[in-house]
């Protein structure tokens, strides 16, 4: 499980990869990690690995009851705003409790992101508002009107 809870996202240089660096060739830009660039194979990845950190560490550990004033949807992966910033949870604590992390990362995490993440998905008008404990509430985004 925790190869699955912290994925590899350094990435060590080969010496051709520095040598084409020295050289001055021009690097092709990086992919984008964030799930909202991706889309097919490499989306499904993200959520399939997004989904076990979710419902085998996050909820377990931090989500506390639900409530109408604390909802959570059984079905949380088809909100994207809670996607979204699930995933983003999810970067950051592969960075401060993954290998390499301090010794204040963990307490780093708790207190700059899981707090303030946990009360925006949480929120009664939240992502999950109208959501029930053993039922999902689709949400369509607002009406844009047209330039």
């Amino acid at each position: 499980m925790t190869d699955v809870l912290h994925t590899d996202t350094d990435h060590e240089e080969s010496p051709d990869e520095q040598e084409k660096g020295a050289e001055g060739e021009q690097e092709a830009p990086a992919e984008p990690n964030f799930i909202l660039y991706l889309d097919g194979e490499r989306y499904e990845e993200a959520l399939s690995g997004l989904l076990i950190w979710v419902n085998h560490l996050l909820v377990p550990v931090y989500a506390r009851e639900t409530s109408s004033s604390l909802p959570w949807c059984p079905r949380w992966w088809e909100h994207s705003e809670a996607v979204a910033q699930l995933y983003g949870l999810w970067m950051a604590w592969q960075h401060f409790t993954g290998g390499g992390s301090d010794l204040i990362g963990p307490a780093t995490w708790h207190r700059d992101f899981l707090g303030p993440a946990m009360m925006s998905l949480r929120d009664p008008s939240g992502p999950f508002a109208g959501c029930k404990p053993n039922a999902h509430r689709p949400k369509p985004p607002p009406v844009l009107d047209p330039m």
